[in-house]
């Protein structure tokens, strides 16, 4: 779901549509919003699963404060998904824990 009429910001006006992919599974997205917005748009409201408990978390605060939105993006974890926008060709995973960093073939 996402607001296409704001009292105070006014109509959405619609970017691109691009593709990112979660979790292997091809999703679209609007070019420019937050990924946390379009995985919700999307039906997805798990992010990550915490260390200690593997308790599930998702959106919390939505400006970037706390911890609980991170995911990792693009091979890089702990990025915080409410305040980073999406990109084309984007690989967005769910983390486990602390998440740890991925080789890419480049870095080799």
């Amino acid at each position: 779901m996402r607001v296409m009429k704001h009292p105070i910001l006014g109509d959405e006006s619609r970017r691109r549509i691009v593709t990112v992919f979660y979790d292997g599974k091809e999703i679209k997205a609007y070019e420019g919003e937050m990924i946390a917005a379009a995985l919700i748009a999307n039906g997805i409201q798990t992010f990550r699963y915490t260390k200690k408990n593997n308790k599930p978390r998702g959106l919390y605060c939505g400006i970037g404060r706390c911890t609980d939105c991170v995911m990792m993006v693009d091979g890089i974890p702990n990025v915080r998904t409410c305040i980073t926008p999406v990109e084309d060709g984007m690989v967005i995973k769910t983390q486990e824990g602390l998440g740890s960093w991925e080789r890419s073939d480049q870095d080799e």
